[in-house]
């Protein structure tokens, strides 16, 4: 892991109207949605709560999704996104967006998202994901999520930014940078 780096073709974001909070499970998708929304002023979308009952029921029991699985779930949060920002609302949803296709996926329903990717280790990410309560994805899951993982590359609109910070840093961070003109 290395610095915090923020990317993009067009250089800054100047407040863009969707935000995707990105990476594996264990690295704060939620947390830090929810206080970038809070900061920002926008919707807040928790795409766990998007999952179809199959596919959480398959990841409860420690089966990884495939990319057909994951379809429809995309879908789902495109819509939400792109029916919020179609109502003037700015927006900020979490979503593993795993690979290009994902976030490609995800732009097909609306252009201007940019990702928010919070980098973090293998072994923190398990040891995060084995400690929380209440959710169905297991710390067996991790190493999969790391093995599709495809980080957002320079052509993409994204911030990279360390998850293993405290997560007031990283949203006051990633806030000042998505606020740029």
């Amino acid at each position: 892991m290395g610095e915090d780096t923020a990317q993009s073709p067009a250089g800054a974001f100047g407040s863009p109207p969707a935000i995707v909070v990105m990476g594996v499970a264990g690295c704060g998708k939620s947390i830090v949605g929810k206080g970038l929304a809070a900061t920002l002023g926008a919707t807040f979308i928790e795409g766990d709560r998007l999952h179809p009952p199959e596919n959480v029921a398959r990841m409860a029991s420690g089966e990884p999704l495939t990319d057909t699985l994951r379809a429809g779930w995309l879908d789902a949060i495109g819509q939400q996104v792109a029916a919020s920002v179609s109502s003037g609302l700015s927006v900020v949803a979490t979503c593993s967006a795993l690979k290009r296709g994902y976030r490609d996926r995800l732009r097909g329903f609306c252009r201007g998202i940019v990702f928010l990717y919070l980098e973090i280790d293998p072994a923190t990410a398990r040891r995060r994901v084995a400690n929380r309560r209440g959710h169905f994805m297991p710390a067996s899951l991790v190493d999969s999520q790391f093995a599709i993982l495809e980080a957002p590359e320079a052509d993409e609109a994204a911030l990279t930014l360390d998850a293993k910070r405290p997560v007031a840093d990283i949203v006051a961070e990633a806030a000042g940078l998505l606020r740029k003109p």
